[in-house]
């Protein structure tokens, strides 16, 4: 998780009004349980008259920072739309560590994943699942990331709207494109190819989703896997009015920088992602101009602005983070299983629209399925492990039996009945 807009208000009853990071990449909904010099307002339980705690702790871990708390229930109303009051879970963060930064805005952070990536267990009732329940609005909510072209910063400032329940005309132009949901934890999506400048990186689909490919509004950038990365960065670099370019600016760890009366967008080309439709037999791409991922976030003295590279590399999936969602309203419709895109209105940049969305395309140019049958995700490896542990506990309680057996019991071998090293299972287990 990486810091990122919009974030919106709730009001604990009766107290404190905090701000709230979205986050579509996690399911725990936390807030600053004690003072923290990066934050300016934090939630005291003690202060409330109807947060109960349930005593259990829990820390969840971001790819940028992580933090640990207590598990609790409170009463919460929200200033628009819904009105009434709500029990929900909620965790007061008491450690954090690279999670709340300097300048920020926000004081806690709402996961609206699925149950399964809840923290410490799937038990775990979500935010937004007991909404539904208790409000009985319907099982959908849409965003609206606003920022397009401003500077970059961690606080938050650029805005957007969070719709529960529905879906807001006003918040996009043009039609919605929807796409399967592949499996209910992070939002999962099929991504059949990736365009740079028009021209099709041609790689094996499967290299897109390995080894998922997610819809994430916590993380800030656009994030490739290391081949897929590689692929762009060559043809961005290849395409680009750039003869020569830093390779530090690609990998993040430098800035270019601009005479402040130039605009270096017109320098680089449009990006497309293309994700199945609904209609397994037809796709439609999502495309996002320079402006989307030439961001700019530093000024130098009076003549310079300096941008950075707006899309990284990652180990373990692809990531449509912030840099792909300013430009566009996402739904994410939980009820029907898919997730839809629409042109955002405020994804503009000097009065021109920086997103674009296209369609039908054909898919018979790529696999029947991209995305691998074998899901090693976060709930199944736990399960797994479990699974070994007890093994594990049942082979050590056995030996230890054996072990304790007097002499006299334990069974005479006969010359036939010698037990080699390698079949032996405490020799073995031992080694």
């Amino acid at each position: 998780m990486q810091i990122t807009s919009p974030f919106f208000s709730f009001l604990f009853f009766f107290f404190w009004q905090l701000n709230i990071l979205v986050d579509t990449g996690s399911s725990n909904f936390a807030v600053a349980g004690v003072p923290d010099p990066d934050v300016t307002s934090y939630f005291n339980p003690e202060l409330s008259s109807t947060y109960r705690s349930q005593g259990i702790e829990v820390t969840v871990k971001y790819s940028q920072g992580s933090w640990t708390g207590v598990l609790g229930t409170d009463v919460i109303t929200m200033p628009k739309g819904l009105y009434g009051s709500y029990t929900i879970n909620i965790a007061t963060i008491l450690e954090s560590e690279n999670f709340f930064l300097p300048g920020v805005k926000w004081h806690g952070i709402l996961g609206l994943a699925y149950d399964a990536l809840a923290k410490p267990s799937s038990s775990v009732e979500t935010f937004f699942d007991s909404l539904v329940k208790q409000a009985k609005i319907p099982n959908i909510f849409s965003l609206q990331m606003c920022g397009a072209g401003l500077p970059v910063s961690g606080s938050g400032t650029n805005g957007g709207s969070l719709v529960l329940g529905g879906i807001e005309p006003s918040l996009y132009t043009g039609d919605i494109w929807y796409t399967p949901i592949k499996e209910e934890w992070y939002y999962q999506v099929e991504i059949l190819k990736l365009e740079v400048g028009g021209q099709n990186l041609q790689l094996d689909c499967r290299e897109y989703n390995a080894d998922k490919a997610i819809v994430d509004s916590g993380t800030t950038l656009l994030r490739l896997p290391e081949k897929v990365f590689s692929a762009v960065v060559q043809a961005i670099a290849r395409t680009s009015l750039i003869q020569e370019f830093s390779s530090e600016f690609w990998t993040g760890t430098q800035l270019a920088c601009w005479d402040r009366s130039e605009k270096p967008w017109s320098l680089f080309p449009k990006l497309s992602i293309y994700l199945r439709d609904e209609n397994s037999s037809r796709s439609f791409r999502i495309s996002i101009l320079p402006q989307l991922y030439i961001q700019p976030i530093l000024v130098i003295g009076d003549n310079l602005q300096c941008y950075r590279f707006g899309i990284s590399s990652s180990t373990n999936a692809l990531v449509i983070g912030a840099t792909v969602m300013e430009g566009f309203y996402v739904i994410f419709d939980r009820a029907q299983r898919r997730v839809g895109f629409a042109v955002s209105p405020c994804a503009e940049a000097d009065g021109a629209p920086v997103s674009e969305i296209e369609g039908p395309f054909t898919t018979a140019d790529v696999a029947s399925n991209c995305v691998s049958s074998v899901s090693f995700h976060e709930p199944v490896l736990w399960i797994a492990s479990y699974a070994l542990m007890s093994l594990c506990g049942i082979i050590l309680l056995v030996l230890i039996v054996l072990l304790l057996i007097p002499p006299r019991c334990q069974h005479r071998y006969t010359d036939n009945d010698v037990v080699n090293d390698e079949s032996s299972l405490v020799r073995h287990r031992w080694k």
